[in-house]
């Protein structure tokens, strides 16, 4: 029996891109007071600002911290409206953490931080928080391989008949097959895989059923 030649195997990477966002600073001739203290004898309100996560994930931490500052010095302390029940707030410093937990799925709304300097007041709000499930990770691993054009023996190979895409958590069991019933195709991407390292290899199948010896051994890691 003439076993088919398999000559090589290669498993593509899956790329997922990131993009950068930087903050740029304003130019022109634009007048600013943020340099000029008040006159004396004059309160300037404080100023606050922050943008505070929209989405916080069952158990995992949360936090937000704004940023305040008072022209004339004076201490400040600050407040909150509408506190999710799952979270703690510091009045020396305005900071909003805490980490959900299931039973607290759901929007949190109209929470507003101020910051006070006992004479004006600054704020930063209302926003809302949701507290969302975990998703479940998923991922797909990029395959790809030379078409055999020969038998194990040398001869010519004028059968092949497709392929079987073979993969699982251990490279010593790949328990899960896909069939491709074609001989033209050379790539496949397996889909839907749930976090962890997975394991890949192919086999090449002829008309009459033989495989060819189990390809190399791929792995991929989904997180």
């Amino acid at each position: 029996m003439r076993r088919t030649y398999f000559p090589g195997f290669f498993a593509g990477c899956l790329i997922l891109s990131s993009v950068l966002l930087t903050g740029c600073g304003g130019g022109g001739d634009s007048s600013s007071n943020a340099n000029n203290p008040p006159a004396s004898g004059t309160n300037a309100a404080p100023t606050m600002s922050g943008t505070p996560g929209s989405t916080a994930v069952v158990g995992q931490a949360y936090s937000f911290q704004p940023a305040a500052t008072d022209a004339n010095g004076d201490s400040l302390t600050y407040t909150v409206a509408n506190l999710p029940s799952w979270a703690t707030f510091n009045a020396q410093t305005g900071r909003i953490s805490g980490t959900p937990t299931a039973a607290q799925v759901g929007a949190y709304g109209n929470i507003t931080v101020t910051a006070s300097d006992g004479k004006a007041n600054a704020t930063v709000g209302p926003f809302t928080i949701t507290v969302s499930e975990v998703a479940n990770a998923t991922g797909s691993a990029s395959l790809s391989w030379t078409p055999p054009t020969q038998n194990a023996d040398g001869s010519s190979l004028g059968n092949l008949a497709g392929y079987r895409v073979m993969y699982g958590r251990t490279s010593g069991n790949l328990d899960q097959t896909v069939n491709l019933d074609n001989p033209s195709i050379d790539r496949y991407m397996v889909e839907n895989l749930s976090s962890g390292t997975w394991y890949f290899a192919v086999v090449a199948v002829n008309s009459t059923g033989t495989t060819s010896e189990l390809s190399n051994t791929a792995s991929k890691t989904i997180s």
